[in-house]
């Protein structure tokens, strides 16, 4: 009775939503879900025209992007970036051979997204650049551990660090409403945060900073994707005197 009432606020008609563009959070995805709001995760560029998979309607697994399109041929390199090859895959960029050559080789598409395949689901765990690497060579995506951090009542945005660090530490955006809020309170937080991930991934050390990032102060794009390289530029003494 409850999902035909939300269904009807959309017109009565609604077959699916389809998500992309950034990562659909996979409580979010569940819940939209659950509720009879059919969300279908996808995965594309626009050197790939502009799709590579997507979840089926009859068949959705919320934290993957679903199986590749026929047509598409899907596979991850030994460093983890996803590769497409495809009639889908564009010949090039216009008049920019360096760039072209950069990303095409062998008539695979270097796509700088990393990931990696659940039976035939493929599933997007980080982008190639943001990947922080440790002095003992492994790889941590930072996107999910902030992923986690961000689902705090009052953590409104957060930003990992520790490439070629010794421990990972972590920069703070606190919520409207708990400015207050006190360091023994986050600490705690991140206490139960770090019980669920590895050792190399644990977070040591904080800071908090006041002003949110934003499309306007240029830390944002305009996906809502945080300007990691600028971040972090702004804020590196105050990362360093974290080690």
């Amino acid at each position: 009775m409850v999902r035909k009432k939300i269904k009807n606020q959309f017109g009565g008609n609604l077959k699916a939503f389809i998500s992309g563009g950034g990562a659909l959070d996979k409580e979010v995805g569940s819940f939209l879900n659950a509720i009879g709001l059919p969300t279908l995760q996808g995965y594309g560029l626009t050197e790939t025209s502009p799709v590579v998979s997507c979840n089926d309607i009859s068949e959705i697994k919320v934290e993957t992007v679903g199986r590749p399109f026929k047509g598409n041929l899907v596979k991850i390199a030994d460093d983890g970036e996803i590769l497409v090859k495809g009639e889908n895959v564009m010949i090039g960029y216009w008049k920019n051979d360096k760039e072209t050559e950069r990303v095409l080789k062998n008539g695979w598409l270097y796509t700088g997204d990393i990931g990696e395949f659940d039976g035939e689901f493929l599933k997007i765990t980080d982008r190639k650049k943001d990947i922080i690497i440790t002095p003992g060579g492994d790889n941590i995506s930072p996107i999910k551990i902030e992923n986690d951090l961000n689902k705090s009542d009052f953590i409104e945005q957060s930003l990992v660090y520790g490439d070629n660090k010794p421990y990972l530490v972590c920069l703070i955006v606190l919520s409207e409403g708990h400015k207050n809020i006190t360091e023994e309170h986050i600490q705690q937080e991140i206490d139960k945060i770090n019980k669920n991930l590895s050792k190399i991934e644990k977070l040591k050390k904080f800071f908090i900073i006041k002003d949110q990032f934003t499309i306007e102060n240029n830390m944002m794009t305009p996906t809502l994707k945080l300007k990691r390289y600028k971040i972090i530029k702004n804020y590196k003494k105050e990362f360093e005197k974290c080690f």
